[in-house]
């Protein structure tokens, strides 16, 4: 066998810090990677150019030990749905292969039988313990026809998540073969009524909604407000370690700031019993935020440095100005207005100049602008009697629709690569639900399930 193109060996660090008593481990801490490169990288394709067919067995999980060949199992398995959900690669079917002996080791691949089932690329995985509940993953890409390694990466860590350990793994293939930056080890924020209660308050009977997060892929769910009012429109700071969003919690509306991995609480925006804020979201850098507020007496639009600083009026007409969201640069700000009669999406430059209307259909709300290197808004349209999910090229302002009147479809928001977006919709049982779709319209699949479930974020 050649020598593998690739080496990587990563120190995976999957409990350095703890979200309150969650246990979840920050943004950032999840990999330290070392990287030696020996070789050019091998890209691995397909003979007549088509989408090169991956498989992914079972991990290896030496000694018998089957809590071990169990953890093995999960993480081929999460890895098996990580590689599919970004369509890059015709991921073969897992029970296909349940006749393909295993490997004898690592690196003892049954190529032929491989090549037979038509398979271009096999990762062949190997888990085993090191004791004091910690793991050791190696894992090798393998090139079935060349019969090399594209690509190799160990990890060690605990195993109190040991699908962490696929998703790392599946983000580092998408990089390594396709350049492209995966989302496996994102997450989701959202508002729930799955612990809600009735309370009385400013708002009639209202029904406490909760802030939670999830994985991108719907597992591991933790909540993130206990605070027994409605929270709505949660946003993820750009680093991922903070959530603003808004909340009853004092009685009116106003912004607050959870960092979900220090337990700390803020209130930047600085609301009263007459000053109410609303809405916010981060700028790209994290250093500024826009929120609407009726400080001055009519709901517009404001710009405020993330700690509160420096607050600056951006709009000022007597129509209402809500829903703002960020250009990928930093130096626009769409948003929702209904200064010509009915809600539209407008543009606007952070220095106020430069507005022009964007829409111009019956009812348009909830933007939300692509990430580079895609120029686009995606918003909810009324469509009949609901709501639907559309997208705008700012280029060229063709507008193309992504659902079509399954129940009503709404606040858009777009995965950190711009290839996905999640949004709230009613289809199925009349629930609202947080569901995810690709910008093309293909590969819908729904997220929650517990109660109602609604205005996704999702994390840079």
């Amino acid at each position: 066998m050649k020598t593998p193109a690739r080496t990587i060996a990563c120190l995976l660090t999957l409990c350095g810090a703890t979200l309150l008593a969650h246990g979840q481990e920050p943004p950032g801490s999840q990999a330290e990677s070392a990287r030696q490169q020996s070789q050019v990288d091998l890209i691995i394709g397909n003979r007549i150019g088509a989408q090169p067919t991956f498989a992914v067995p079972d991990c290896l999980a030496p000694g018998g030990d089957e809590a071990l060949a169990e953890t093995g199992r999960t993480i081929a398995e999460v890895l098996w749905a990580d590689l599919e959900f970004e369509r890059e690669f015709r991921m073969m079917a897992r029970d296909t292969y349940e006749s393909i002996p295993r490997a004898r080791s690592l690196e003892a691949v049954p190529f032929d039988r491989w090549i037979q089932l038509g398979v271009d690329g096999v990762v062949s995985c190997r888990v085993e313990s090191t004791g004091g509940g910690r793991l050791q993953v190696a894992a090798r890409l393998f090139n079935t026809r060349s019969r090399t390694s594209a690509f190799g990466v160990e990890y060690s860590g605990t195993t109190d998540n040991v699908r962490l350990y696929a998703h790392q793994l599946s983000d580092e293939i998408h990089r390594q073969q396709r350049g492209l930056n995966g989302v496996a080890r994102t997450k989701i924020a959202f508002v729930s009524d799955r612990d809600s209660e009735s309370v009385l308050g400013l708002v009639e009977n209202r029904q406490t909604k909760e802030v939670y997060f999830v994985d991108y892929d719907g597992v591991n769910n933790r909540r993130v407000t206990v605070s027994r009012s409605l929270n709505t429109n949660p946003q993820w700071s750009p680093k991922g370690d903070a959530i603003a969003y808004t909340s009853w919690r004092r009685g009116a509306q106003d912004v607050f700031v959870s960092h979900i991995y220090e337990g700390r609480l803020e209130s930047p925006a600085g609301g009263s019993r007459h000053v109410h804020n609303w809405l916010p979201a981060w700028s790209p850098d994290g250093t500024q935020m826009a929120f609407t507020s009726n400080r001055d007496g009519n709901p517009e639009l404001y710009v405020m440095d993330a700690d509160g600083a420096n607050v600056r009026r951006l709009t000022t007409h007597p129509g209402i100005d809500t829903t703002p969201t960020w250009s990928p640069q930093g130096h626009q700000v769409a948003f929702t207005s209904d200064r010509t009669g009915s809600p539209q999406i407008y543009v606007i430059g952070v220095d106020g100049t430069g507005l022009r209307r964007i829409t111009f259909e019956s009812y348009c709300d909830r933007p939300t602008w692509s990430p580079a290197p895609y120029n686009e808004i995606a918003y909810s349209s009324r469509t009949g009697r609901g709501h639907d999910i559309k997208v705008v090229d700012l280029a060229t302002n063709e507008v193309r629709q992504l659902t079509f009147g399954q129940g009503t479809n709404e606040s858009p928001s777009y995965s950190p690569n711009g290839r996905h977006l999640a949004f709230t919709s009613t289809r199925g049982d009349g629930d609202k639900q947080i569901w995810l779709i690709g910008r093309d319209g293909r590969g819908l699949r729904r997220l929650t399930n517990m109660g109602n479930n609604e205005m996704p974020s999702w994390s840079r």
